[in-house]
């Protein structure tokens, strides 16, 4: 039996209240919720909206009055590509909600009593400031609705960010804000080169082609790192390579991977080098960090400058204290406080970058510091800390997901004086607290903004032991 196609509502003069952790404005429709993308709070709108389960989903038909926080995005692409959704709403009043995601996080998921937030760190670039990107190239073109009612005929080939929940259509790039101009000159030259030369782009669908994927990470001391992504390599790719080369000497890195996946990951693969440098150079006040093509760096270097600041001083750390640094990276936390320490020990899943983190102290001369590769909750046991030494202060920055079960209940058995929680995501840090709550103090939080015009926000709270 086919099921039954959900009816269009036309809701009229509906005012946007609230702005969610999803990126959309939040109305209410006869006591119903109501998700309107690209609305902003203080927005009357007419929407088109469907009923689905206990809440709406809508589209903006007409801004019948905007809001006094609404303002005009900068970017053509703003509406269809879905990596900038706060682009319209002014940035102080996206700090506002950064902000309240915190606070709602913590009351609603963690339950748990804490002091005033302290107000959020804006960063000082609100454009340019990813220091990494990725773009897909793709025979499934998105077409623009004037395209689609066109009779001219398009060319389907496109070099660009994937559409939401497709996996298989790409919005074709003409200039990203977020990164340095030279990535948009180097990107649309590569397509240009592409087309004129009949290289044939990824079709995801259909699990073939030569072109897949470039990412290009800049730093701050001038470095710039492109790698190139191929189905195979051959002549086509030499020929490619070489022309990007000579063409922008900006280039620090040239760098290629081959990918015969069905999927795009490539950070088990190998990564190939053509030109220049195998890595790129990152500077954080007197400290400098080699970045291998797949190590996790902070996107914002301006911004990590500031929130690895913060942690240090909510750390507090003494001459005389052992800290431990889970979810090390290449060690940029645990380098940054190294010097206030005794000694400091990295914890971090991924090999290859332990590996750079050891590079990195040496580098950096920190001879108090050792880093161990693995599974956090395998490597992270009370044989560490019999060999090691019990740790004063834990610092842990998680990915999105939070702390595994095993890796809190450790911290709870270790008993830290101090732990200071850096997470990209409040729900999970609000949840992972609630379970340490009991034998800590929330002293004191902090939130960062490190990715202006999303609803994205870092988090850094301290917790002293009861």
């Amino acid at each position: 039996m086919m099921s039954k196609k959900k009816k269009e509502i036309i809701i009229e003069d509906l005012e946007i209240v609230d702005a969610g952790t999803e990126g959309v404005g939040i109305g209410r429709h006869e006591d119903t919720v109501i998700f309107v993308p690209y609305a902003v709070p203080g927005d009357i709108v007419d929407v088109k909206a469907i009923k689905k389960r206990s809440y709406y989903h809508s589209k903006i038909i007409q801004i019948k009055k905007p809001s006094p926080q609404r303002v005009e995005p900068a970017c053509q692409h703003f509406g269809e590509c879905g990596g900038c959704k706060w682009q319209q709403m002014d940035y102080t009043m996206q700090l506002h909600y950064k902000q309240k995601q915190v606070v709602d996080n913590f009351m609603r998921i963690g339950k748990f009593p804490f002091p005033q937030v302290n107000p959020i760190l804006p960063s000082d670039d609100i454009y340019t400031y990813r220091n990494k990107i990725e773009y897909t190239f793709s025979t499934r073109r998105w077409l623009t609705d004037t395209e689609i009612i066109s009779p001219e005929k398009f060319d389907n080939r496109g070099l660009g960010f994937h559409m939401k929940g497709m996996f298989d259509r790409i919005l074709d790039i003409e200039k990203c804000h977020l990164h340095p101009d030279i990535g948009n000159r180097i990107r649309n030259a590569i397509r240009r080169y592409a087309i004129e030369n009949n290289l044939s782009f990824w079709d995801a669908r259909e699990r073939e082609g030569f072109l897949r994927n470039l990412v290009m990470r800049f730093s701050s001391c001038g470095d710039l790192m492109l790698i190139v992504v191929f189905y195979n390599y051959n002549a086509d790719a030499e020929k490619l390579l070489n022309h990007i080369h000579q063409s922008f000497p900006e280039i620090t890195s040239l760098l290629y991977v081959i990918n015969d996946k069905l999927n795009d990951v490539i950070t088990d693969l190998p990564v190939n080098h053509f030109a220049g440098k195998t890595h790129i150079t990152e500077r954080m006040n007197e400290l400098e960090f080699k970045i291998h093509p797949h190590a996790f760096y902070q996107t914002n270097s301006k911004q990590a400058l500031k929130l690895y600041t913060l942690t240090k001083e909510f750390a507090q750390i003494k001459s005389h204290e052992i800290v431990y640094d889970l979810y090390t990276g290449i060690g940029t936390i645990a380098l940054f406080v190294a010097k206030e320490a005794k000694k400091v020990i990295g914890i971090e899943y991924v090999d290859a970058a332990v590996e750079s983190a050891k590079e990195n102290a040496v580098i950096n001369q920190m001879d108090n510091t050792d880093f161990f590769a693995g599974d956090m909750a395998k490597i992270f046991t009370q044989s560490l800390i019999d060999t090691q030494g019990k740790p004063q202060l834990i610092i842990t920055d998680p990915p999105r997901a939070g702390m595994h079960p095993s890796v809190v209940k450790q911290i709870l058995e270790i008993e830290p004086e101090r732990i200071v929680y850096i997470s990209c995501n409040p729900a999970t840090q609000a949840r992972d607290i609630a379970m340490i709550i009991e034998k800590y103090k929330v002293e004191k939080v902090q939130p960062v903004d490190m990715f202006p015009h999303t609803q994205h926000v870092e988090n850094i709270t301290l917790l002293v032991k009861k």
